[in-house]
């Protein structure tokens, strides 16, 4: 495939960017390695290989829900700087 100013342009109007005459020379150059590497695959012998769908043969690992106890009110009041009976307390955000 050839990379020319036509396709740069085309591409440069899809991703709604504009180039100049050095960048558009830049990026031609740059499009081109890339299809060159992309076209090196084309040489491998794939023929016996499964297409590989996920990078893991896992699917949906999740631990199952279990139910705990909490820590008492008061127990996880002990440890703030401030508090009254059954809130902690922390500075005014918000000024109005």
């Amino acid at each position: 495939m050839e990379v020319n100013d036509i396709l740069v342009d085309k591409i440069a109007h899809l991703a709604r960017l504009q180039f100049n005459e050095v960048e558009k020379a830049s990026i031609k150059g740059d499009l081109q390695k890339m299809i060159a590497f992309v076209e090196k695959l084309n040489e491998l012998d794939t023929t016996g290989v499964a297409p590989l769908l996920h990078m893991s043969g896992n699917l949906n690992v999740l631990r199952e829900d279990e139910v705990k106890g909490s820590i008492a009110r008061t127990e996880g009041l002990k440890n703030a700087p401030l508090h009254d009976d059954q809130f902690f307390k922390v500075p005014k955000v918000i000024k109005k």
